[in-house]
């Protein structure tokens, strides 16, 4: 198998404000804008591209693997920025972590509605 995931455009309202958010939680490297995307790179080389589309867009899910380490630097920011979270993507556990996998996850809302988990252990 040689498919390996390269890049995606994520549906912005404030490709910069997207951007930011990306960039603390993920730790993600600024890489050089052209045409209407502001992009961030992540390991393996994927590339981020946020962008304002030319029509309405539906909340999607974008799930990131991260090593406990950054994990706990990306969850402290979560909660020192007061930002929303959930150990459920039902929302039912609000202000929680979940231990799911052998791991540790956490999803909540980006500035523009998406839905983001990080988890520290993959589901397979």
């Amino acid at each position: 198998m040689t498919a390996r995931f390269n890049h995606t455009i994520i549906a912005s309202t404030d490709p910069a404000q997207m951007a930011s958010f990306y960039r603390d939680l993920l730790e993600a490297d600024d890489v050089p804008a052209w045409g209407p995307f502001t992009n961030l790179s992540i390991a393996d080389g994927v590339l981020l591209q946020f962008a304002v589309p030319p029509f309405e867009f539906p909340p999607q899910h974008y799930a990131f693997l991260l090593d406990d380490p950054h994990f706990d630097r990306a969850y402290a920011k979560i909660t020192e920025d007061d930002i929303e979270h959930w150990a459920d993507p039902a929302r039912t556990r609000p202000g929680e972590i979940n231990f799911g996998h052998g791991g540790r996850g956490v999803y909540l809302v980006d500035p523009s509605g998406h839905y983001l988990e990080l988890l520290t252990r993959p589901y397979v």
